[in-house]
């Protein structure tokens, strides 16, 4: 009788083939993407069930379960890139005795225009202004970029 029909407790006629001992506190292991690939393609087998595979590997079978799922979703499910930003410009504020200079008109247009973001693309220029739709204002900016 060998180790690994001691230590397997299993009706699977297949001895283990390794055997790990994990001592002190250690880490997770890192799974290269092939090795993932291989072992996941090895659970699709014809004859084979998750569980032995994953017992083969040491594994749970609830990982090998997740790494199937995860094969399993087509790419244009991915996570989208992420978006990118350009330099912002804010203008320094006008000194005191400019502020009281300022006409009445115009101390009402830059409170109106507070909080306003000014967009130019491509020589088009575009105003968003508070409250503006998050995913209205993508769809210009895309239209926006889009070739023409």
């Amino acid at each position: 009788m060998t180790i690994s029909e001691l230590t397997l407790k299993s009706n699977d006629p297949e001895p283990a083939r390794r055997f790990e001992v994990f001592t002190g506190s250690g880490r997770r292991r890192e799974w290269l993407p092939e090795e993932k690939a291989r072992i996941v393609a090895e659970s699709y087998d014809a004859g084979e069930t998750v569980s032995a595979v994953a017992r083969r590997y040491a594994l749970s079978p609830q990982q090998l379960f997740a790494w199937r799922r995860a094969a399993r979703q087509p790419l244009a499910e991915a996570p989208a890139p992420e978006s990118l930003f350009v330099p912002a410009v804010v203008a320094a504020p006008m000194s005191e005795p400019a502020a009281r200079r300022m006409p009445e008109q115009r101390k009402r247009k830059a409170a109106r225009d507070a909080g306003v973001i000014e967009l130019e693309i491509d020589g088009v220029a575009m105003r968003v202004g508070r409250g503006a739709d998050a995913r209205t204002v993508a769809a210009v900016i895309r239209a926006l970029k889009a070739p023409s």
